[in-house]
């Protein structure tokens, strides 16, 4: 079994990398609105205690279950413990299964995500961000309340890419995680 965390800030490109190297590897892609936006249409609101429910029923079901390997996208907020914590539990889930953990981070500046935060795609996938208004202001509050890029040398994990994703196409990128890991 293989896991691959996709994290990086709002808009970066995580689903749409997923969606590329899903497309060229066996991994399957689970990012994290697939969890968020059927929440959010049940319920009327965001609900992170259901939504973390049902990601366990789906790490622990995957994790137990004969595919290769998952990607799964994380907007992981480095300055705070709790995300930390996050993905520590998530690999636990997938450890017994003899399970190796693949790191990508995505970087790029935030007008090029405020760019992105709009794209055809990205709506078609999200539901809660088609308020391009609310969703943009969302986005620029998420910089100025969490840090969710790395600092140089912090992520001390094996099996670690930093990518600048700011002028690469997805699919390039999603070929550039490729072959870095051998997937």
């Amino acid at each position: 079994m293989k896991l691959l965390f996709l994290i990086g800030d709002a808009a970066v490109g995580k689903m749409t990398v997923g969606q590329e190297l899903m497309k060229i590897t066996d991994l399957r892609l689970f990012h994290n609105h697939m969890t968020i936006e059927p929440v959010i249409e049940i319920f009327g609101k965001y609900d992170g205690k259901t939504i973390s429910q049902i990601r366990e029923v789906v790490f622990k079901n995957f994790a137990a279950s004969d595919n290769y390997g998952m990607i799964f996208t994380y907007m992981w907020a480095f300055d705070c413990k709790d995300d930390w914590d996050y993905v520590e539990h998530v690999k636990e889930i997938f450890k017994p299964y003899d399970t190796e953990f693949y790191y990508v981070e995505l970087i790029a500046p935030q007008e090029v995500r405020l760019q992105r935060n709009a794209t055809e795609n990205r709506l078609n996938y999200k539901a809660s961000k088609r308020d391009i208004e609310l969703s943009n202001q969302r986005l620029i509050n998420d910089d100025k309340n969490y840090r969710c890029v790395s600092y140089e040398g912090e992520i001390t994990f094996d099996n670690y890419l930093r990518i600048d994703n700011s002028d690469k196409e997805p699919a390039e990128v999603a070929r550039l995680i490729k072959e870095a890991f051998n997937l």
